[in-house]
């Protein structure tokens, strides 16, 4: 089946929240901990989010990506602006300078332009834009309250698992998270692809807290293990949890940031729906102090860089790793006007 733990979080959904955690929070905790100590990756179980749900936001995505070019284009990024949302076309979004070989739309929390953020012209904030879908706008909205509210669920299994009380995460850098949707549409890849060199999305890691990915059926996620790389097979209303790069700073490298890339070679299109929970935009991610006996290792990270050398917010972080995606839209939004 899978070497990737799958792990029912039902436990932090249906109990009062409390600062004594019960045992099948302790339990749920501990297999987190093992997950985010060893792979870097986990499905959840009893995530409650509506199958109903899931398969109406698939229906809307799919009917997106099979409008002309022209008319995805009627919401691509520029218009956007410093917000950062909206469509973008195949291969311009970049992974290690490479162009992956998908196309996407770029979603986010839902401000008026009279929000202080937006008045201030803070980046990655502001309104989204939109196809003429019916019930998409509805759809994603939706989507984006419902995974807000399981990204706090999981922040208190995780502040569990590491031995701290419930509402340590949250108060340390989410009380007001950066939260960033994401839908992804891959093309199948041709069958030289490996000899190319070709991926639907390079080697990396995600840079904030924690992303939560619904897949559809096709396949091709790989996650980078110790013994090599491994397949994240689809199963059936889970949803794959995986660490971002503020995680493995928080921690001192006990919980790791672990690489993972996508190659579609299945003959049919992919759907993928990355959210990503992340730290408050103002917020300087810390180092949280562990309880003993929850030491990590000094195992190098993947790329040689460091998450641990750095200073300012999260915002400064993320910045810098988005401009390096979209360096061409990066000097269009930074212009003073």
């Amino acid at each position: 089946m899978t070497a990737i733990p799958i792990i029912d979080v039902s436990p932090f959904l249906t109990a009062a929240e409390a600062n004594r955690p019960t045992a099948a929070q302790q339990q749920t905790a501990a297999q987190i901990d093992a997950a985010c100590r060893n792979e870097g990756f986990f499905y959840i179980t009893g995530h409650g989010i509506p199958e109903e749900l899931q398969q109406r936001l698939e229906e809307r995505a799919r009917h997106f990506f099979s409008l002309p070019l022209e008319q995805k284009m009627e919401i691509r990024m520029e218009r956007g602006g410093r917000a950062w949302r909206g469509y973008f076309p195949l291969g311009q979004e970049l992974t290690s300078g490479r162009p992956d070989q998908k196309e996407g739309l770029y979603f986010g929390d839902e401000l008026p332009d009279t929000h202080p953020r937006v008045r201030s012209r803070t980046p990655l904030h502001g309104r989204n834009l939109f196809p003429n879908i019916p019930g998409f706008r509805e759809t994603v909205l939706e989507w984006l309250a419902r995974m807000t509210e399981l990204g706090h669920v999981l922040m208190r299994a995780m502040s569990v698992s590491l031995g701290l009380p419930p509402s340590r995460l949250r108060e340390h850098c989410t009380n007001n998270p950066l939260v960033l949707f994401r839908i992804f549409h891959y093309p199948p890849l041709t069958a030289d692809a490996d000899v190319r060199n070709e991926w639907s999305v390079g080697e990396h890691t995600d840079y904030g807290l924690l992303t939560i990915l619904k897949q559809d059926h096709t396949g091709g996620l790989q996650i980078r293990t110790r013994s090599g790389w491994i397949d994240a097979p689809v199963i059936d209303n889970t949803f794959v949890c995986n660490l971002g790069d503020m995680l493995e700073r928080m921690t001192g490298g006990l919980w790791t940031s672990t690489p993972h890339r996508v190659r579609n070679v299945s003959g049919r299109s992919r759907l993928s729906f990355p959210f990503f929970f992340d730290p408050d935009w103002d917020v300087q991610v810390r180092p949280i102090r562990l309880s003993p006996g929850r030491q990590p290792d000094d195992t190098d990270r993947w790329d040689g860089a460091s998450v641990h050398d750095w200073t300012g917010t999260y915002g400064d972080y993320i910045l810098q790793k988005v401009a390096r995606v979209f360096p061409e839209l990066q000097r269009r939004t930074s212009k003073p006007t």
